[in-house]
């Protein structure tokens, strides 16, 4: 199982957080339960302040988190699935989203949480979505980093994010 070592799923309080969530819209059943995991967990977080936008594939994320980043949220979610297919496009795609999405938070200094599913089947996919019967939620998992990061870059700019790293 891959979210074997896994943190606790504990939800942070994000009260006051503006947060947004940009999916992509291939694959719909496995995103939309991506996307409705991402949304139980902006409210376990206490997110009111949160929006939702779709882009058309993977490819196609980094760019849509940049400008939602610009517009001054603390963190942004990135869902999506690629499954491995027959050609190297799978792996074309896998690498510029997660690199696009890399480089969006080391630009902008916001979090980007990183819900993008790059499985080898459907099956594996819809085992990692958060539906009923999957093992996994990625959609929730990609929120409570973000969430967890974002107040954790408000305490270092504040000067007060330092006490785990000093052991006190």
């Amino acid at each position: 199982m891959s979210g074997k070592g896994a943190p606790a799923d504990s939800a942070p309080d994000g009260h006051g957080l503006r947060v947004a969530v940009v999916a992509t819209r291939w694959h719909r059943q496995v995103t939309d339960a991506l996307v409705g995991g991402a949304q139980r967990a902006l409210a376990d977080c206490g997110v009111e302040d949160a929006a939702v936008v779709r882009v058309p594939g993977a490819f196609e994320l980094p760019l849509a988190a940049k400008a939602l980043a610009q517009q001054r949220y603390d963190a942004v979610v990135a869902l999506g699935v690629v499954i491995r297919g027959g050609t190297p496009h799978f792996d074309y795609v896998c690498q510029a989203a997660t690199d696009g999405l890399t480089r969006v938070g080391l630009d902008t200094g916001v979090p980007v949480g990183f819900g993008v599913l790059t499985c080898d089947t459907e099956e594996q996919a819809l085992d990692r979505c958060g539906l009923p019967n999957s093992s996994e939620d990625k959609g929730r998992e990609a929120v409570l980093a973000a969430v967890d990061t974002a107040l954790l870059l408000r305490r270092i700019r504040r000067g007060e994010g330092h006490e785990e790293a000093n052991g006190r």
